[in-house]
């Protein structure tokens, strides 16, 4: 794809009711221009599928959708086919519906947990921090590194687009000269997601969530991706009123990364992983 024609691949992915990012097309594009695939007849696009490499060895799939008068014709299986050949030799991730589990499952894909949306308002601002700052403010190579225990590989290239993105707000708690979470909140087709929301404990994470959030208008419409095996990530959404309200089923091809689930409070994207 051109980037303007990923553009066709959000727009869709909103009208599954996903609820992409007002701005997610420019990030998922810097992330690997290469790694975003158009299926046409007679010219007309009819399927869609990213596949983004990360580093050398781990490659993430999203955005998988046949237009639906052109399903169950194998037209979703040679862009996937041509997907996975594409990312080929590496680890590959995705979040799939839970109901397509076991299609993936025949393409080598297996179950590492389940991903759970909460679904809620914002409320009215809570006192923020002295120790939050913007990201902005930060070291880029540090952030990076930080990031890395929480991602299989380092993703410079989309993390640089993603903290920003316009309609965003990016933030960093600093202990101690060090950084000891960091969360995005960003605007979307429907209300604001926070993604990803990284902290080294659940306290940590709660100073972020409320920082964020009072960015953004009282009562707006907030969403929150947690991994499930992170029980105090859903206790972050549940005491700030949130409720399930979407799953998906994180899988992949290789063995289940060694990163630090216990301090994902937030997902980035289901998309890009």
């Amino acid at each position: 794809m051109s980037r303007d024609e990923l553009q066709i691949a959000v727009d869709w992915a909103n009208t599954e009711g996903w609820n992409p990012g007002l701005d997610d097309a420019a990030s998922f594009y810097a992330a690997d221009p290469q790694g975003f695939l158009i299926g046409r007849l007679d010219n007309r696009p009819i399927a869609t599928i990213s596949a983004v490499k990360y580093g050398n060895s781990f490659g993430f799939v999203g955005l998988y959708i046949v237009e639906k008068s052109y399903r169950q014709k194998g037209y979703g299986i040679q862009i996937w086919n041509r997907a996975l050949e594409y990312l080929k030799g590496r680890n590959v991730g995705l979040d799939g519906v839970v109901a397509q589990q076991e299609n993936y499952k025949k393409s080598g894909f297996k179950l590492a947990h389940r991903n759970i949306r909460f679904a809620g308002l914002s409320r009215k601002s809570s006192p923020v921090s002295a120790n939050m700052v913007s990201l902005s403010s930060l070291d880029f190579g540090d952030l990076c590194g930080y990031d890395r225990q929480f991602f299989p590989e380092r993703r410079e290239c989309f993390l640089k687009a993603w903290i920003n993105q316009p309609d965003c707000h990016a933030l960093g708690i600093v202990e101690n000269g060090k950084l000891s979470g960091y969360g995005v909140i960003r605007a979307c087709r429907t209300g604001y997601k926070i993604g990803p929301l990284n902290a080294e404990d659940k306290d940590l994470a709660i100073e972020l969530f409320n920082a964020l959030t009072s960015r953004v208008p009282p009562g707006s419409a907030l969403y929150l991706d947690t991994p499930e095996p992170n029980a105090r990530a859903i206790d972050v959404a549940r005491l700030n009123g949130m409720e399930p309200s979407f799953e998906t089923a994180r899988m992949y091809t290789g063995s289940f990364p060694d990163i630090a689930l216990d301090k994902v409070f937030g997902i980035t994207t289901f998309e890009l992983g």
